[in-house]
């Protein structure tokens, strides 16, 4: 196992449904790999599921992938805070931040680095307690919205966001094999259906 973290960001979001996984596909992910690379000494690395490999266990990839990652960036929506998935790695990242004494009242900047992309008035108060990144003026995810000139506010907004991360991984904490990750439940097995004779 790595001695070392693998990635800098872990892009956390509700993979159910199609606005939100289209969203952060095409536009989220590719704008936010490419600022941020320009704005760090090395090469960025950040977790996004989509890219894991047909076949692989993907709990195990998941649950690795968050322990050797710096800094969580949940992509919220209503319907991220009813994902299993999702709970379990904000409060995974919300333990190592307890464990090393980070969004305390000593040290209110955390791990997680939250960004809106709809709603907001129903998050839960744990949520809302995070200063949040409003993206919801930029959250079309159909691959037009690039053409259109509020795309070039969507870039700065983001560009915006890839400075703050950029410090935000300079300052995490070094690595440690023991930091706490959840993961749901495995789903019980089903009863085999025999026929009826």
């Amino acid at each position: 196992m790595a001695r070392v973290y693998e990635y800098d960001v872990f892009i956390s979001y509700q993979r159910e449904g199609a606005t939100v996984p289209a969203w952060v596909r095409t536009h989220f992910y590719p704008r936010l790999a490419e600022l941020l690379d320009d704005n760090v000494d090395h090469q960025v690395k950040i977790f996004f599921d989509d890219g894991i490999p047909g076949g692989t266990n993907w709990p195990l990839a998941v649950r690795t992938a968050l322990l050797r990652t710096r800094i969580l960036l949940p992509v919220c929506s209503p319907k991220y805070f009813l994902n299993e998935w999702c709970l379990a790695e904000w409060h995974s990242m919300a333990r190592r931040e307890k464990l090393v004494g980070l969004a305390s009242l000593e040290r209110p900047q955390g791990l997680i680095y939250p960004v809106i992309f709809c709603d907001s008035e129903n998050f839960p108060k744990y949520a809302k307690d995070r200063r949040m990144q409003n993206l919801k003026p930029w959250n079309l995810p159909y691959p037009q919205f690039q053409d259109t000139v509020e795309y070039l506010g969507f870039h700065r907004e983001v560009e915006r966001i890839a400075i703050e991360l950029a410090d935000l991984i300079g300052r995490a904490p070094e690595w440690r094999p023991d930091w706490p990750v959840d993961t749901p439940d495995p789903d019980p097995p089903r009863t085999p259906t025999l026929p009826r004779f």
